[in-house]
């Protein structure tokens, strides 16, 4: 005898609303977030050598999804210039810094 799976979309959504998806989300954002920080490139000719590098933060909150009503957790850099080391510019190459880490730390 096969099992039989019913989905109900309430339950999924008091499963996406539980404190232990929030946990989860926030563990493997800190997981990227380590990740991250090691693979910050350190400019020592820059006027503040280590500033991108101690600019990473992580939060989570039970806000997010289209319904604001999901569990969800950030990786984020808060230096004025991270754009630039992300994505580059004309003068800047490309790091990748968080696109390489949320590749990275999606694994674990």
């Amino acid at each position: 005898m096969a099992a039989r799976f019913r989905m109900k979309r309430q339950g999924v959504g008091e499963m996406l609303r539980m404190p232990g998806m929030r946990a989860e989300m926030l563990r493997r954002a800190k997981a990227i977030e380590g990740i991250a920080i090691a693979a910050s490139p350190v400019d020592d000719r820059s006027p503040t050598p280590g500033f991108y590098k101690a600019s990473w933060e992580t939060d989570s909150t039970n806000r997010g999804g289209r319904n604001r009503d999901r569990a969800v957790a950030y990786v984020r850099n808060t230096a004025y210039y991270a754009r630039f080391v992300e994505y580059g510019s004309e003068r800047v190459p490309a790091h990748h810094v968080l696109l390489r880490a949320a590749q990275e730390g999606g694994r674990n």
